[in-house]
């Protein structure tokens, strides 16, 4: 006789959020991520669920989000993509043409380029162009660029829902003015129904809607930074004095939602699921009922380890698929592995394998429940729900509508609305929480790295004085416009974005519109902001810590033994990677001269030296070096992006390439790559090249085999590069330089 199956609740909770792209509450949006998102995710992710009679969602929309959607919608503002897209051709300016050929083709290549011949032929021709050549294009394909763009964003069941829009697809080129201005309102009529069919499905019971605090603060680094572990070099400010800012953005966003929804919210989506003892007491206090974060927060508060097998399967699912009381506050934790397959893996596979393997994942955890004490197990699957699906064919679609029918089909399992399923469940106690986030189960993607602890030192010294002119001026009109402007500031993503590890391809914008909204506070105030605000931080930090102090000839024997002389070299500082320090290689680069030679020494992570002789994984660093005083023949980086995210410095040219390859602690292979005429290189000898590896790298390149004279200044940059694919660039804003003597 068979086991009956125990019943398998599902959370499905995808959560929605975009930054501040505007400069002033009045001011055009600088980034068109809010409007183009909106076209592609926020409504349909909603109304596929009138494909499915049993099946409920959980969505997490965070307030500055909504407010945009608001302004797109109801105030029919514009961000610059969407105001020059309904110019006429005839009145754009070179920098409008710049700036069309720079940023409208930021789009997923292989899903929404690709299958566009027209937008594809553009691309294609964009691709072999000069650097920023306006005149490639003629000013019908201007128009049929700005076009594309904006077509190519819209989720595919919008072509069925607006006529005009599927004659506007159909036309593939020779699109006009009004085609144009027809895009852009069709866009302004999705967003106007969005926040309404929110309503409509929270009124039918098929979704739960819960909040973040209002501008997506990272809520344990506001409450309590005294308390995050932090490293011995860090710079960060010892206290920040913003546990009232953490309670107030967190109040106003449960408003908020209740004001837009009708509802108040049960539970919170801490911003990047970062909690502490602080945050759920505080929780607590304003009477949120539960809140949610990752599994490996779970497994240090219970001493837990999550195993899993070699298909990722975990080994015992019962501790994940509970929910927890802390305190008076009920917490759910979310599996971490179906995250990274839906956003990453799923992707390069057929939606329908991708989602029968996801319902194999299910279907084995919830087999592994037959000796479970307990009826109630809840499998959270929480991650963000609108920024992998331009990577699926029809835009995620197919996957969905396939594993919601795999789910809705199966008697033993449901999709439950979180608030509802907590109603009937016993929570188990939870004794102490841990400290944490989603990455690694700590804060380093915000705090803890230099240009990260910069922003946070400008950041207290802003609001410090904010504070103090509040004190001296309680009745100041603008004081509640000052506030909101620091909340702004508050946000998790001008941390996330700063420093290593991550590049957004326009962190010198996020960069600036932080700064500007700092000023903000003081205008606001009637006070002359600090001059420091109008230095880009990114310049402060990414600078090299020193250039050479003269010429020097070093011992090529990859020891440290003659350091002294390495100390009149160039060096430069690797920051952390995403893993930190696991992820890097290298960790500091010096550089130097002598009349005849360019000498390199990379330092080998003080991590890596414990486990690098059981290494079997390739380690790449690239060299790209030209002349600054001659024309040479150009081309341009050949190294493939992780992502779609362009740093402005990977789209210069250089005329030499050199890789360094070490393998199982060897050298494996070191090559001197030259450019030659159509953005080609070539293999060129690398004889006179040398390089030795023990304690550190230490290379030696003549300054005739990359074309540099007496007089000439090189300049150059290094990339790691591991299996020739993108991790970072050293520097990553700037070129670095030396002259011959």
């Amino acid at each position: 006789m068979m086991s009956q199956t125990k019943k398998l609740s599902i959370a499905f909770y995808w959560h929605m959020h975009q930054p501040v792209y505007q400069l002033s509450p009045e001011g055009d949006f600088l980034m068109p991520w809010v409007r183009l998102h909106a076209v592609k995710d926020y409504l349909d992710m909603v109304l596929i669920l009138d494909k499915f009679k049993n099946i409920k969602l959980n969505f997490n929309l965070v307030p500055v989000l909504l407010d945009a959607l608001i302004d797109y919608g109801e105030n029919e503002m514009h961000d610059i993509h969407s105001r020059i897209t309904v110019t006429d051709v005839s009145d754009l300016t070179n920098d409008d043409k710049e700036f069309i050929i720079n940023n409208f083709f930021d789009a997923n290549y292989h899903s929404m380029i690709l299958p566009n011949d027209e937008y594809n032929r553009l691309y294609q021709k964009y691709q072999l162009s000069g650097e920023n050549d306006i005149s490639i294009f003629s000013l019908q394909e201007y128009s049929d660029l700005m076009a594309l763009f904006n077509l190519v964003w819209f989720d595919p069941i919008y072509k069925n829902k607006y006529a005009d829009l599927k004659k506007l697809i159909k036309k593939g080129k020779n699109y006009t003015l009004d085609d144009r201005i027809k895009i852009i309102e069709i866009q302004r009529d999705i967003i106007r129904k969005i926040i309404p069919t929110y309503r409509q499905f929270i009124e039918k019971g098929k979704i739960e809607v819960t909040t973040s605090p209002y501008y997506h603060p990272i809520l344990p680094i506001l409450l309590d930074i005294k308390s995050i572990k932090k490293s011995s070099q860090s710079d960060l400010p010892l206290n920040l004095k913003m546990e009232l800012d953490a309670k107030m953005q967190t109040e106003m966003a449960l408003d908020r939602i209740k004001e837009l929804f009708g509802k108040r919210p049960q539970g919170i989506w801490p911003s990047e699921h970062c909690i502490n003892s602080k945050v759920l007491e505080m929780l607590k206090e304003l009477g949120v009922k539960w809140t949610i974060s990752d599994e490996g927060i779970l497994s240090n508060s219970i001493k837990f380890e999550f195993l899993r097998d070699f298909r990722g399967y975990l080994e015992d699912p019962y501790h994940l698929l509970k929910s927890y009381d802390y305190k008076g506050v009920e917490i759910i934790f979310r599996d971490s592995v179906i995250p990274n397959l839906i956003g990453f893996e799923y992707p390069n596979h057929s939606a329908e394998g991708a989602a029968n393997d996801l319902y194999d994942r299910i279907k084995a955890a919830q087999s592994k429940l037959l000796s479970s004490p307990d009826e109630n197990h809840l499998l959270t699957i929480a991650m963000d729900g609108e920024n992998c699906w331009e990577n699926y064919s029809e835009d995620g679609l197919t996957f969905l509508s396939s594993i919601y029918s795999l789910i809705e089909n199966d008697p033993t399992l449901e999709t439950v609305l979180i608030s509802d399923y907590l109603k009937k469940d016993c929570p188990k106690t939870l004794n102490k929480i841990s400290s944490g986030s989603w990455i690694n189960r700590n804060f380093k993607l915000w705090i803890d790295e230099p240009l990260k602890d910069l922003a946070w030192t400008y950041l207290k010294q802003v609001r410090d004085d904010f504070c103090a002119f509040v004190k001296q001026n309680p009745l100041h009109p603008n004081i509640e416009a000052a506030r909101r402007e620091l909340f702004i500031c508050e946000g998790s993503d001008w941390f996330w974005w700063y420093g290593e590890p991550n590049d957004s391809g326009r962190d010198n914008i996020f960069d600036y519109i932080f700064r500007e909204h700092l000023k903000n506070i003081y205008i606001y105030l009637g006070l002359k902001p600090p001059d420091y605000l109008d230095t880009p931080l990114i310049s402060a930090i990414s600078k090299p810590s020193r250039y050479p102090k003269g010429e020097f000839t070093p011992v090529l024997d990859g020891k440290e033994h003659d350091d002294e002389v390495w100390l009149n070299a160039g060096c430069i500082k690797i920051p952390d990677g995403p893993v930190l320090d696991e992820d890097k290689f290298f960790d500091k680069i010096c550089f130097g001269y002598d009349k005849d030679n360019l000498y390199l020494r990379f330092y080998i992570n003080e991590y890596n030296k414990q486990i690098i002789a059981n290494s079997k994984r390739i380690n790449q660093m690239y060299v790209y070096m030209r002349n600054q005083n001659k024309k040479q023949q150009l081309s341009p980086i050949r190294i493939i992006q992780k992502t779609e995210s362009i740093l402005p410095i990977s789209k210069e040219k250089f005329n030499c390439e050199i890789q360094i390859s070490i393998y199982d602690n060897e050298i494996n292979l070191i090559r001197l790559v030259k450019a030659i005429p159509n953005n080609l290189w070539v293999i060129n000898s690398s004889k006179n090249i040398t390089v030795v590896f023990d304690k550190v790298v230490d290379v030696s390149i003549p300054f005739v085999d990359i074309g540099i004279d007496k007089g000439d200044t090189l300049e150059f940059l290094f990339i790691n590069a591991n299996y020739g694919i993108k991790d970072y660039f050293i520097p990553n804003e700037m070129l670095l330089t030396i002259k011959r003597m």
